[in-house]
């Protein structure tokens, strides 16, 4: 299927139009139209390569919303005309330990990234939603429920179960005490969701400027990090802290906060931090861990649980020629909270 995108030739080139091929449909292949793409700060990344692993030409884009336009014949769940997402993986071993427990993310033999990613069968590099088109094998397309506005869903691919994942591991519902550390994309999303769980909300920020906006969000409480007095005082409050900060930073005011048993989660920051005091994790029996994105299962199970709840983003719609400057804003934090693509601004 021939298409056109908009792609970064190297790591410190601008996006711009290029045209390429996706496969022909295999035997339980989703053919769709993208009306939506959500912009993830891992597309910033990857468009620069500051994870040393990017190949070029890359088309970014891993929170895709769009319109059946074919299926394979072995294809049973989807039709043409439905509204379908696809988020950050588009294949897995399907035989593992880890992809029969639904865990794909977690794949021994390594999942498929939507894009940057070599194909399974082919070995042909994967492009993403910045894009008019995209295949993808049945088992790795969602569902999503009625009612919901297209135009905001796209992030929920991403952001979204990012958020839900280590909520529903550590078992979040109502009476749990749950901190988000950062109120950007990840972190506006983690409010919601926990708050839409049933648990009491805290936002930690260095920012007194987003305490209204917490608020809104759903978030019950907001805790100045900046202010030691308050934070001394918020010691042993938390059984789950979602850490969103993008950036190496310092940990050793948060663990404290922790409650007996209670556990702070990476789900931002891709890399090294800042040394670690374990004083308070031994006295405290506190524990760091780390979540990737959600399953299949998991992911679809937060869909509709969003439809449920009319949980949806903070989104500002974008053209697709507008990425380079969304790209920049992002770096600056501009963005409140999670930009969003209209493909239809996008000519094939």
């Amino acid at each position: 299927m021939k298409t056109i995108g908009y792609a970064a030739q190297s790591p410190d080139a601008r996006l711009a139009p290029f045209k390429f091929e996706h496969r022909t449909l295999r035997e339980s292949d989703v053919a769709m139209e993208i009306l939506y793409c959500g912009v993830c700060h891992s597309d910033l990344h990857m468009a620069r390569n500051d994870w040393n692993w990017s190949s070029y030409p890359i088309v970014p884009g891993h929170e895709i919303v769009g319109r059946v336009i074919n299926v394979s014949d072995n294809v049973t769940r989807f039709k043409v005309g439905d509204h379908v997402a696809v988020g950050c993986m588009v294949d897995s071993c399907q035989e593992c330990n880890e992809c029969h427990n639904d865990l794909e993310q977690y794949c021994s033999q390594g999942h498929t990234l939507t894009y940057g990613s070599p194909d399974r069968i082919d070995g042909n590099i994967t492009h993403g939603g910045y894009s008019k088109h995209l295949v993808a094998r049945e088992e790795f397309v969602l569902s999503i429920p009625e009612g919901l506005d297209l135009s905001r869903v796209a992030p929920l691919l991403c952001a979204g179960i990012t958020t839900y994942s280590p909520l529903r591991t550590w078992n979040v519902g109502p009476g749990s005490r749950v901190a988000i550390i950062g109120m950007g994309g990840l972190g506006h999303m983690a409010i919601k969701l926990a708050a839409g769980l049933g648990a009491h909300v805290t936002v930690i920020s260095r920012s007194k400027n987003k305490e209204e906006d917490a608020k809104t969000l759903g978030a019950d409480k907001f805790l100045l990090s900046t202010d030691k007095d308050t934070m001394t005082q918020a010691a042993s409050s938390f059984d789950l802290i979602i850490d969103t900060i993008p950036v190496k930073h310092d940990l050793n005011p948060y663990t404290p906060l922790l409650v007996l048993d209670g556990t702070l989660v990476f789900v931002g920051q891709v890399g090294p931090v800042d040394e670690v005091n374990t004083m308070p994790m031994i006295l405290g029996r506190r524990r760091l861990a780390g979540s990737l994105i959600g399953g299949i299962k998991e992911t679809q199970e937060m869909l509709d649980f969003c439809g449920r709840m009319n949980i949806l983003p903070e989104c500002e719609t974008i053209r697709m020629d507008e990425i380079n400057e969304a790209f920049e804003r992002m770096e600056k934090s501009d963005v409140r909270y999670r930009f969003v693509i209209d493909m239809a601004t996008l000519s094939a």
